[in-house]
């Protein structure tokens, strides 16, 4: 009897402990799930919370009701429309990037009217980057007249992402100095690039069609202006329809996500980019700036921004065409040599310092070769 109360025992604790370690799990489970509910809300209200901050600067911005008695305005409302929104009709599906989303808060309607310039140059450049747009200043960009032609030069902001409210003053006293800043207000990152560059499309179409062409040329670039202009007067230089620069052709996607060129398949598809211009400084006829911006509408926008303007030319029916001298088109050089400079029209620098020696270089008295 006892041997058998004993084997009833030891059955029953065997028999107890599986439901006892069920138990131990399920209450470990609930205690972990609990723990990682009370993680995820505290980390969204944190996010939240630093995006209604942030939200805060740029309201004012959004609203301004005082520079250059402008009226009040919004963002347009289908600038909120989601990438993938099939429930509006094909051509407004990918608004996002359209520049007229957007308004310029800094503006000079008249430039061209009063200037009727051959060429304007606009340069794309963060609201903080004085010191690039002083060096240009002083260099190619104070030229007005080259080579016989009329040459505008503007300066193209979004809104600063940091210290707001003091870039922002120092920008609108820059401006009331040089009078050759334009402002949209979009928030100025790499991520909004395109958007930056449909906005100096869209200046373009609305206040400078009768110029005879364009360039966007970024800030940090040497712009042997001479040459371009004599580029441009060549014989058969076309007058409409007309891309060039430095041509890239079947580049492929970068699909790695550690690429500041990233780009994930959701946004573009295929595996090679359509026949682009590099974004360090590109020519365009004035009749472009119009149709880039309608055509804007149907194509989805990612921060690539020379390849997008390649996708408008490829949507268009369109090809970017060869420079006469494609050499000329340079990117990075390991040296300045003053009668290479004297012969090219583009190269990437690495500071506005240097800019200003190889510009005074260039200039100064001599045989350049």
């Amino acid at each position: 009897m006892d041997d058998q109360v004993l084997i009833s025992g030891d059955q029953r604790e065997n028999e107890e402990k599986p439901f006892h370690q069920k138990k131990t799990w399920h209450r470990f489970r609930f205690h972990f799930l609990l723990l990682l509910c009370v993680i995820t809300t505290a980390m969204y209200y944190t996010l939240l919370s630093s995006e209604l901050s942030l939200n805060k600067h740029y309201n004012r911005f959004f609203n301004i009701t005082k520079m250059n008695n402008q009226p009040s305005y919004r963002i347009h409302p289908k600038h909120k429309l989601k990438l993938n929104d099939t429930h509006k009709p094909a051509a407004f599906q990918y608004h996002t990037a359209y520049p007229r989303n957007y308004r310029f808060i800094i503006n000079h309607k008249d430039a061209c009217t009063t200037m009727n310039p051959f060429l304007v140059l606009m340069i794309p450049v963060a609201p903080h980057n004085m010191e690039a747009r002083d060096a240009i200043r002083k260099t190619w960009g104070r030229e007005k007249v080259v080579q016989g032609e009329k040459v505008l030069t503007l300066f193209v902001l979004g809104l600063p992402s940091e210290n707001v409210d003091e870039l922002q003053e120092k920008v609108q006293q820059e401006n009331l100095l040089y009078d050759d800043l334009i402002q949209s207000n979009f928030i100025d990152s790499y991520l909004n690039l395109t958007t930056k560059t449909m906005v100096i499309m869209d200046w373009l179409a609305t206040h400078c069609h009768t110029a005879a062409y364009g360039m966007k040329i970024d800030s940090d670039m040497f712009l042997n202006i001479d040459n371009l202009i004599i580029m441009l007067q060549k014989p058969g230089i076309p007058k409409a329809n007309y891309l060039t620069g430095m041509l890239m052709w079947n580049r492929p996607v970068v699909r790695s996500k550690n690429s500041k060129w990233y780009v994930p398949k959701e946004m573009y598809p295929d595996d090679t980019y359509p026949t682009y211009t590099l974004g360090m400084g590109y020519i365009f006829s004035s009749d472009l700036p119009e149709k880039y911006v309608e055509i804007s509408k149907t194509i989805k926008p990612f921060n690539i921004e020379d390849v997008y303007i390649g996708m408008c030319m490829k949507q268009l029916g369109l090809q970017p065409t060869s420079p006469p001298d494609p050499w000329q088109f340079k990117a990075y050089n390991t040296k300045y040599d003053r009668c290479e400079y004297s012969k090219i029209i583009t190269y990437i620098l690495g500071t506005s310092e240097e800019l200003k020696r190889y510009w005074t270089d260039l200039k100064k008295p001599g045989s350049l070769c």
